[in-house]
């Protein structure tokens, strides 16, 4: 960490989850920020995510960790708005595909291992202890049930602390257009948008979702990318009693604030295609594909009607673990660039806050710095 003392002004670049928990966490500390995002807030990949929080299956100990972090970050979240729509805990249910691939009992075990609350199921169980499911769709290997986990709407998140952000002196630039960092006599001094306004800082934080990558590549360090398309189906609101976050072979389901459901897959995603304008092309077929599996686990097996759906980049680090932190050749240019954004965002942006304010580096942040990957 280069910097010393605390910033007079921060630029936080981006209006997902990662950006704006930054900034009011900033704003919190009594440092000037403004916060510039290239659309509406949440128009990136918080506007289209799962949102599913937890740390379930397997990864390495140090993401465990912090992941963990941040779910008890919602915890203390979900104590002070108990009614919110928003934020739910009731669990996450898992089953494997009925295949040599399956590794329910393994992991299930090892989530004991770590103390991670963990249930197996036996299909027959399942209703007695989380709703909505159909049990015929589960595999004979059983599932597990995380009663720790639970998710959040990130837009309806972000509208809260934007809101509690600009009470408390923040600025927020939306429809910017896609920011540069500008770095001189390196070191990172504001960005420029695409409408050529230029804004000076102290210091910058990145955290641009799946175009973290290629915006750094510009100041010279290289971040590994592994960042796909993801695809999230929303239904109309429909009478269902889930109130768990699904994981099955076919499809992921949570509920929605409205009563609706929201719906991804990794065989839709690679449906996607892309047009000769950079545009991506999603077939018919795939949208209803995906409605059709997702009735199939689902307790009475609902007919499922779309209401709208969200495509675009997915951030994933080329190593699959968060990136956080400043960059080490570039003083004051920070980025955050990461998968798991809704359980960590939280947590993310209270660290990277604190880190930016005081000058300190966070030991939980220690193995997903930036410079791994130059080395």
């Amino acid at each position: 960490m280069h910097a010393s003392t605390k910033p007079s002004k921060v630029i936080v670049v981006g209006g997902g989850i990662f950006g704006v928990s930054t900034a009011v966490h900033l704003a919190r500390l009594g440092v000037r920020t403004v916060l510039i995002n290239d659309g509406p807030l949440a128009n990136g990949a918080s506007g289209r995510s799962l949102a599913w929080l937890n740390s379930a299956r397997k990864r390495s100990d140090a993401y465990h960790r912090l992941r963990l972090a941040g779910i008890d970050r919602y915890r203390t979240l979900a104590a002070k708005y108990p009614d919110a729509p928003w934020l739910r805990f009731d669990g996450g249910l898992t089953w494997d595909a009925d295949d040599a691939s399956n590794e329910i009992a393994e992991v299930f075990e090892y989530e004991r291992n770590l103390g991670y609350h963990a249930q197996l199921l036996a299909p027959s169980k399942i209703a007695e202890t989380t709703p909505g499911v159909d049990a015929r769709s589960v595999t004979s290997q059983g599932a597990i049930f995380n009663p720790g986990e639970g998710w959040v709407d990130l837009p309806s998140l972000i509208d809260v602390l934007a809101e509690e952000f600009t009470a408390l002196g923040g600025e927020i630039v939306t429809d910017a257009g896609r920011a540069t960092v500008n770095v001189e006599e390196g070191r990172a001094c504001g960005v420029t948008t695409a409408n050529g306004a230029r804004w000076d800082a102290d210091t910058v934080l990145l955290a641009a979702g799946g175009e973290v990558p290629a915006i750094v590549a510009e100041a010279g360090p290289h971040i590994g990318d592994g960042t796909p398309v993801a695809l999230l189906v929303r239904t109309k609101p429909v009478n269902h009693g889930l109130k768990a976050v699904l994981n099955t072979p076919r499809v992921a389901i949570r509920p929605t604030p409205d009563r609706a459901l929201a719906l991804d897959s990794a065989w839709s995603e690679e449906e996607v295609g892309m047009g000769p304008d950079g545009s991506y092309e999603v077939k018919s077929s795939t949208l209803e594909g995906l409605l059709r599996e997702a009735s199939k686990v689902l307790e009475g097996n609902p007919v499922l009607e779309m209401e709208d759906y969200g495509v675009g980049l997915k951030p994933i680090p080329g190593d699959g673990e968060p990136v956080l932190g400043e960059l080490q050749s570039i003083p004051g240019y920070f980025v955050a660039f990461s998968h798991s954004g809704a359980t960590l965002g939280l947590i993310a942006g209270e660290l990277l806050a604190d880190e930016i304010a005081t000058g300190k580096r966070h030991p939980l942040l220690a193995n997903f710095r930036p410079e791994r990957f130059s080395k």
